[in-house]
């Protein structure tokens, strides 16, 4: 299964999201694949403790022809993760010339889409979860199109709200299987029931989890996936009813 995690604006918990999904899904024993298509602003491979120095590729080098997919491919499962379970990262280079060259000359995205289903093949992935750029690009597109799932991260902001509804109309008319949507860093003195009714009736879409906002994940500020340092947290069982929605 394909899973790409969106969202229309940067700073919404999408990478969060995406990495504890997948930790989520790997502790169940699933082989999960998470790609970093974030290129201008890679940073989910800090989530889970890959340091740069110890990456040979990333998948800048794969798009260039640089290396294999597979090459730029790393294990980076947690401890805790038994049962079989598996998470494979292909991360994004943070060197600003890598970037840089992204921003100025671009890439295929036929051979990004190539890469996706090499990854899957070579590791017998259950899962491979796409984290994308914000907003809406070439490759943002490439991977909403090819999904069976399509997870919209928001919060509850009138900028995200209008954001959103592009996201979802566009969605719609590609012709994603499944959309299912996330309102993340939502106030403790909001009416949660009222937030997810209120969404659901704009979009017309599924709220599969409303999560608070946090001291906890703030604190933590990416040094760890959040699921696996407090597993009973209120973020941590919304967060299971979003990977339950994964396994129907």
């Amino acid at each position: 299964m394909i899973v790409s995690v969106h969202s229309f604006r940067g700073g919404t918990g999408k990478s969060n999201t995406t990495a504890n999904t997948a930790a989520l899904l790997a502790l169940g024993g699933k082989r999960v694949g998470v790609v970093d298509t974030d290129i201008q602003s890679p940073g989910i491979h800090v989530l889970f403790g890959l340091d740069e120095d110890d990456m040979s590729f990333a998948l800048n080098d794969y798009l260039w022809g640089k290396c294999d997919i597979q090459e730029a491919t790393y294990d980076v499962s947690p401890a805790q993760i038994e049962s079989g379970g598996r998470i494979f990262l292909i991360p994004s280079s943070l060197k600003a010339g890598e970037i840089a060259r992204i921003l100025r000359d671009g890439y295929d995205v036929g051979i990004l889409n190539d890469g996706f289903q090499s990854l899957i093949k070579n590791n017998q992935l259950d899962y491979l979860l796409i984290d994308t750029h914000p907003g809406l690009n070439e490759e943002t597109l490439l991977s909403i199109a090819i999904s069976d799932v399509l997870i919209v991260v928001l919060r509850p902001d009138q900028q995200d709200y209008q954001g959103t509804s592009v996201t979802v109309e566009v969605a719609r008319r590609l012709d994603v299987p499944n959309m299912m949507l996330v309102i993340n860093k939502v106030p403790q003195d909001f009416d949660f029931q009222e937030v997810r009714t209120y969404v659901e009736k704009i979009y017309n879409c599924d709220v599969a989890a409303v999560l608070p906002h946090s001291d906890e994940m703030m604190t933590l500020g990416s040094a760890g996936i959040f699921v696996m340092r407090y597993p009973d947290h209120s973020i941590s069982q919304s967060l299971k009813q979003v990977t339950a929605n994964l396994l129907v």
